[in-house]
């Protein structure tokens, strides 16, 4: 048998960190490696537990008096990772206490370290998720954290928790990362002109975000003509939502690139709705004007403030047409409000005896190439 693989001696001296009183205990258990291990992992288990809950208990009744549920998220985030570094160094203990041969106590070791590692990656950026969260509701002290920019700095944070970690594995295993960066720059410059359209709509991405033309909730038309709510502002594309319940996704540089109407935009986010009417010569407009106003003022999803308004535009070819101009307060309401608009102007027309004329045409019958009698012989 090779030196290598028979195990070492295990100290039955106690570790100096360990209270007086249980050093007789380590003494005797340290004849008995397995009994040994399993009594660390079992009091390490259970002295997570009891930290977590401790924080949780006094740090409830202080997160009690806010508005937000942000902070709580964040202290059991904060919990957790407690209880996970107590649980972790407890199951690293309790594997160096049973002597194992020492390739595979340091692999062992490692295997639980990158768990650790990984573990930590996980919970850091759900940490940091709910953290921008948190600074984006201090607006008084951190105004440049908003919703419009959480998902630039999340991103950015996601790399720097993801570069962090990778690094921390690479230590672990006892890899040089000199050679790996190296190798990573050839490689970079292959992909970047590889990636050429992926690279593109990445910092697009980014402009997208920093400029905000458009952010989540708005309405949107691009110049192709898809027009829905703006769901989800990526760095690789841009998620909308039509009226018709499909996601139509947008490479973000397409989005940079072309002519976008943001109806949520402007001082405010309400719509204005332009409702054309016309009516057959003869007919008085002050009647029209005052029945499409009234009609407009008594619609409960039309606001009061900026008022509705009746314009006349002009003389056509059979009407007189109007405009009766209204504003509703989402633009995702405009079709259904157009229709009900349009169906009781509709009716109020009819009972108030205005006609809403048509086109018209005179059609000729000719028989032999001879125009047919206009009148009786």
């Amino acid at each position: 048998m090779n030196q290598g693989d028979t195990a070492p001696p295990l100290d039955p001296l106690p570790p100096e960190w360990l209270p007086a009183q249980l050093s007789e205990t380590w003494t005797f258990l340290a004849a008995y490696p397995l009994a040994l291990a399993a009594v660390i992992f079992v009091v390490g288990l259970t002295l997570a537990v009891f930290v977590r809950m401790f924080i949780l208990f006094w740090g409830l009744k202080i997160t009690a008096r806010t508005v937000t549920d942000l902070d709580e998220n964040l202290l059991r985030i904060i919990a957790g990772v407690a209880a996970l570094l107590i649980g972790y160094s407890a199951m690293a203990l309790a594997i160096t206490s049973l002597g194992l041969p020492e390739v595979a106590a340091t692999i062992t070791l490692r295997l639980l370290a990158s768990l650790l590692v990984l573990q930590l990656m996980r919970v850091a950026m759900r940490a940091a998720h709910v953290g921008l969260a948190i600074l984006g509701t201090i607006r008084d002290r951190f105004a440049i954290v908003e919703e419009r920019t959480i998902p630039l700095f999340d991103l950015s944070l996601t790399i720097i928790i993801v570069a962090a970690a990778s690094y921390a594995l690479l230590q672990i295993w006892n890899i040089d990362p000199t050679a790996w960066l190296a190798s990573a720059g050839i490689i970079g410059i292959a992909v970047g002109f590889a990636a050429r359209d992926t690279l593109a709509n990445l910092f697009a991405g980014f402009f997208i975000i920093a400029d905000s033309p458009y952010k989540l909730g708005d309405y949107v038309v691009l110049d192709s003509g898809e027009r829905g709510m703006v769901t989800k502002v990526g760095i690789r594309s841009t998620r909308l939502l039509t009226r018709d319940d499909v996601e139509i996704i947008v490479p973000n540089s397409t989005m940079a690139n072309t002519k976008v109407v943001n109806e949520s935009g402007g001082r405010w986010e309400k719509y204005r709705i332009r409702i054309q009417v016309g009516v057959a010569y003869g007919t008085r407009a002050e009647d029209v004007i005052e029945l499409l106003q009234n009609i407009a003022v008594e619609h409960e999803k039309v606001c009061e403030d900026p008022a509705p308004r009746v314009r006349m535009r002009g003389f056509g070819d059979s009407s007189i047409n109007f405009d009766l101009l209204c504003w509703i307060d989402h633009p995702a309401d405009r079709g259904f409000v157009s229709h009900e608009l349009y169906l009781q102007i509709y009716n109020a027309l009819n009972d108030a005896g205005i006609v809403i004329p048509f086109p018209q045409r005179d059609v000729w019958m000719r028989t032999d190439g001879k125009p047919a009698a206009s009148g009786n012989d």
